[in-house]
């Protein structure tokens, strides 16, 4: 296999179904992560089932796949166990025609089974190393029931403390966290009208697909109690008419979801008086630093990984009850944003310049090793 071309240059291949076609949190995260790789040094693709854009440092290939909400009424069985196996099912054929294993030192994905399997199935020649990053959790590597015992990877980059203490003893693995732009996300004026948000009142933002693991139910509850309050969620997902209905019934004039492209997601943050997330499972939340560096106070359930990212610059409530959310949310609400500076020097800890040297660094290991 050919190897690149400089010493110090890895040719590194990032493939996500999502990629160029959605910006979620781990899109956001591999194409942010390649754009620094590129600028860093390295030869940096991505193989997604969206369309090039502009002015990437990156090269982009296409690979077609069927969106995920296709499958939101699809039955959930081993291998496809949501509408996300589905999607990445369709996303295999249009990557095996395009991928050239000789072309790169290493591969990463964040998706299993079909991708993770596409990447290390054997070829001719041998194939690159395969590193997992565990933007959607760790099952795949600290599980072997079902479809989960053909997991393998050479390199494991674990999002999370909790999830390097129990997988760095059987995989080679890095404790590296996912970041934020801090050019782009930062504190400034809020720009409601534009966004077509409430003008008058506090605004209480989520940024969470609609999804059962995101609890966006709880916090149609908790902003229940904060009588002038409007939740703005901005997502979609299979749960979006259960939700609306709840929210209905529960705040009634006081729910908005929105569809924000990416260039306006900064001035959104920066428009809302307290960004919520209630999610108690997610591997690591792009969310928090995004709106620490924007100056928004956080709410959140006080959970040790939550702790990992935020520190105290946040308000987060000890119990799962909308009670308590409520009290954390008024709380926030009530501060004055004499916190935002220490909020922003926080999230420059995780500026993508930061995080991708760390990356660069743990993908030069795996790849001399093998």
């Amino acid at each position: 296999m050919n190897r690149a071309t400089t010493p110090d240059q890895v040719r590194i291949l990032f493939a996500l179904a999502g990629l160029h076609r959605v910006d979620r949190g781990a899109e956001v995260a591999f194409m942010s992560l390649a754009s620094q790789l590129a600028r860093q040094g390295d030869e940096v693709t991505l193989i997604g089932s969206g369309q090039a854009r502009p002015g990437k440092e990156y090269r982009f290939i296409h690979a077609p796949s069927i969106r995920r909400e296709a499958f939101e009424r699809w039955p959930a069985i081993p291998m496809f166990r949501n509408e996300t196996g589905w999607e990445e099912a369709t996303f295999v054929p249009g990557l095996l025609r395009v991928y050239r294993p000789s072309d790169f030192d290493v591969t990463l994905t964040c998706a299993y089974p079909w991708t993770n399997w596409a990447l290390r199935r054997p070829v001719r020649g041998g194939r690159p190393p395969h590193v997992f990053v565990t933007q959607n959790g760790d099952w795949p590597a600290q599980s072997d029931k079902a479809e989960f015992r053909f997991f393998g990877c050479e390199g494991l980059i674990c999002t999370n403390p909790e999830y390097f203490e129990r997988n760095s003893e059987r995989y080679r693995s890095a404790l590296i966290p996912n970041g934020v732009d801090i050019a782009r996300f930062r504190p400034g004026p809020p720009e409601r009208k534009s966004l077509g948000l409430p003008e008058q009142g506090p605004i209480v933002l989520m940024v969470s697909a609609l999804i059962a693991s995101k609890n966006v139910d709880e916090a149609v509850r908790a902003v229940a109690q904060l009588p002038d309050a409007t939740l703005v969620v901005a997502g979609d997902g299979p749960l979006r008419d259960e939700i609306r209905g709840m929210a209905e019934k529960f705040i009634p004039k006081r729910y908005l979801q929105v569809s924000v492209p990416p260039e306006d997601m900064p001035a959104l943050y920066r428009s809302a008086d307290a960004f919520l997330h209630l999610s108690r499972d997610e591997s690591f939340g792009n969310v928090f630093v995004e709106a620490l560096a924007s100056g928004t106070p956080v709410v959140a359930y006080d959970l040790p990984r939550t702790r990992w990212i935020v520190g105290d610059d946040a308000v987060l409530a000890g119990a799962r009850t909308a009670d308590a959310i409520a009290a954390a949310l008024a709380e926030a609400l009530s501060r004055v944003r004499n916190t935002k500076d220490t909020q922003v020097a926080r999230a420059a800890q995780f500026d993508w310049s930061v995080v991708a040297a760390q990356y660069r660094n743990f993908l030069q290991q795996v790849v001399s090793s093998t």
